[in-house]
């Protein structure tokens, strides 16, 4: 049994690179992969490392895989009852946003923070395309600097166009392993164009009829860097959203909530209509932000609305 890291995945198929020798495979999968019980439609993610054998046509098969560190899931977009790996085995997460062109959605922030939190994996939040940017939107991104950083994150602005900030966001993944990830349109490919020229990956412009991006990368793809370190390149994300968690989940995964809780009188406080919530208290003292909040509340409603009509079909 050979054993193997997972440096690209296409659906149903892989590309594996052999341990040792760095040898490439081309692999498939042998039964059924689950998390926990849960459906996966690509069971099978990048960073994963992997045992498989060779058949005689030169295929491999993957038979097992190893203990995870950590992975970054999401709802299917295809399939609502179903799971969608973005990467696994990862030091850090660089979610690429812009204020505009396309138009910022700040709560697509929160959503993604939803994933990596429950596995304290870093998050840098990198506002693209900055050149674009009038004094609205710098007091927009002045203001969201401030709130993410209060709460831990690193935040970054950049410009592929005049190169700011590039430099400073390549010494954030020098020697680290970071999936790279964010909405289509954002500027992701052009961002690790400028960071490592020499892959050249596809860029498409914003879609002129509905001013949305366009998917450019089709899978989930691993590049080593030049100066040290990996990235793993994803699909633009167009939603996020939550079938798989329940509400708790959520109360716990926005950090600064779940810290404030502790001096909550209930124990499973949902920070909403509850007596004595510190939460609330913070926010009307202006410790926490409001905004994040409300993106909060809407995910709680989202996910309440999701499990009821689950019970329903069920019953």
């Amino acid at each position: 049994m050979k054993e193997g890291l997972v440096i690209r995945s296409t659906g149903k198929f892989y590309t594996l690179k052999e341990e040792g020798s760095g040898q490439l495979h081309n692999a498939i999968i042998r039964g059924k992969f689950k998390l926990q019980g849960l459906k996966l439609t690509n069971p099978v993610a990048v960073g994963d490392r992997v045992s498989f054998s060779v058949e005689e046509d030169g295929t491999a098969i993957i038979e097992s895989i190893h203990e995870r560190k950590n992975y970054v899931v999401r709802q299917s977009p295809r399939k609502k009852h179903g799971l969608h790996f973005l990467a696994s085995n990862i030091d850090q997460a660089v979610l690429i946003v812009t204020i505009k062109n396309p138009k910022l959605k700040q709560g697509f922030i929160d959503r993604f923070l939803l994933m990596t939190e429950p596995y304290n994996i870093p998050v840098i939040i990198v506002f693209n395309k900055s050149d674009l940017y009038g004094d609205g939107e710098l007091n927009i991104y002045n203001y969201l600097k401030e709130i993410y950083e209060q709460i831990g994150y690193v935040v970054l602005k950049t410009s592929v166009i005049n190169q700011s900030g590039i430099s400073e966001l390549k010494e954030y993944l020098i020697g680290k392993f970071s999936l790279i990830a964010g909405q289509s349109g954002v500027g992701k490919s052009s961002i690790i164009n400028a960071i490592q020229p020499q892959l050249a990956l596809k860029t498409k412009t914003l879609s002129d009829y509905s001013g949305k991006g366009q998917h450019t990368t089709t899978f989930a793809e691993m590049f080593e860097l030049s100066e040290g370190g990996t990235i793993i390149d994803t699909p633009g994300i167009k939603t996020l959203s939550f079938n798989h968690l329940e509400v708790m989940d959520a109360a716990h995964n926005f950090r600064e909530l779940f810290n404030t809780s502790k001096d909550c009188k209930f124990g499973d406080c949902t920070h909403r209509n509850e007596p004595s919530c510190a939460v609330k208290t913070a926010i009307e003292d202006g410790e926490i932000s409001e905004l994040r909040y409300m993106n909060y509340l809407k995910i709680l409603d989202e996910i309440e609305n999701q499990n009821y009509w689950e019970r329903i079909k069920d019953y």
